[in-house]
């Protein structure tokens, strides 16, 4: 599909299952009553057999996908992130992970990106949860130009797949017809004094911060990392090899995300003094996306104040 500055996440992902479904007969899509939302509803009347709602029933969804995928289909499975990990964590552990099933969970609207659903629905933890599962590829799409570059390599990918997906529509960082690779971070901007290393929403934060810091005269690097686990160590020790500090930006808790990985990354291949901007033993809260940038200290100015602590750490 053609992509600009207004295309919606969740449009690139239907526009690519209406298209695979179409010519696959073995994709199907599996919703637990939030298909308007994800925008898969558009598909239940194009494939009644092979697009299904199961109801306000997260951990059957789960366990009907997994089934399916023993019959040779694959199944995206589609929910609120909460929903997506928190909810079903068993069904995803032993009926899909253990069981090697090639089922594709997509949980929208992550993190802050939940605004005025509030705590309940805003998931801090659940990228963690699948990260203490073997075996699972965890994804959090930058943009539409991205995730619509991903798609097909997901589809490709044997085994199951997480996917962090924002909704709506994120700052376009690549173009319409970038290139991308499932087990590489792409570096964005280099540098040779610090390295950022970001994810999803927090990309473009990471681009804005080393501009501010290129104003005093610091060069940062952003990895713009995508790809959670399995974790592309080489470009980032690379990259703390020439820099020798390093934040961490994610829209998530640091324990047991991104910055986790990348931290675990260095301690056992090359440490380097470092920071991990995100949330911080807090749950979540109702607002909208700018005054919870703030409440989680997740705003540029964040950044650039760490990124000064880390370097004189370094010194």
């Amino acid at each position: 599909m053609e992509i600009n500055e207004k295309t919606l996440m969740r449009d690139v992902l239907v526009d690519f299952l209406r298209k695979t479904m179409t010519t696959n007969p073995k994709v199907v899509v599996v919703d637990a009553d939030l298909a308007k939302c994800a925008g898969t509803i558009a598909l239940e009347k194009e494939f009644p057999d092979r697009a299904l709602n199961v109801g306000i029933a997260e951990a059957n969804m789960a366990g009907i996908a997994a089934g399916l995928s023993t019959y040779g289909y694959i199944p995206f499975i589609t929910s609120f992130a909460p929903f997506a990990s928190r909810r079903i964590a068993d069904q995803a552990m032993i009926s899909i992970c253990y069981a090697k099933q090639n089922v594709k969970i997509v949980g929208t609207d992550p993190g802050i990106a939940a605004q005025l659903n509030g705590g309940t629905h805003m998931p801090f933890e659940d990228m963690a949860i699948y990260r203490a599962i073997p075996d699972i590829l965890l994804y959090e799409p930058t943009d539409a130009a991205e995730l619509n570059a991903a798609l097909p390599k997901i589809l490709d990918y044997p085994k199951p797949v997480y996917i962090r997906l924002h909704r709506k529509n994120p700052r376009l960082l690549h173009d319409s017809d970038c290139k991308f690779d499932l087990m590489r971070a792409e570096v964005l901007r280099k540098g040779i004094d610090i390295t950022f290393v970001a994810s999803g929403i927090m990309v473009e934060t990471a681009l804005d911060a080393a501009a501010e810091l290129e104003k005093e005269e610091v060069s940062a690097e952003v990895i713009c990392c995508p790809v959670w686990k399995p974790l592309d160590t080489q470009t980032i020790i690379n990259s703390f090899k020439k820099t020798g500090c390093a934040l961490t930006l994610e829209n998530h808790n640091v324990c047991g995300g991104l910055g986790s990985a990348v931290a675990e990354a260095a301690a056992e291949n090359y440490p380097v003094p470092m920071y991990r901007i995100g949330v911080r033993e807090k749950f979540g809260e109702v607002g909208k996306v700018d005054y919870l940038r703030k409440v989680y200290n997740l705003e540029v100015s964040d950044v650039v104040e760490h990124a000064k602590k880390v370097l004189d750490m370094k010194k």
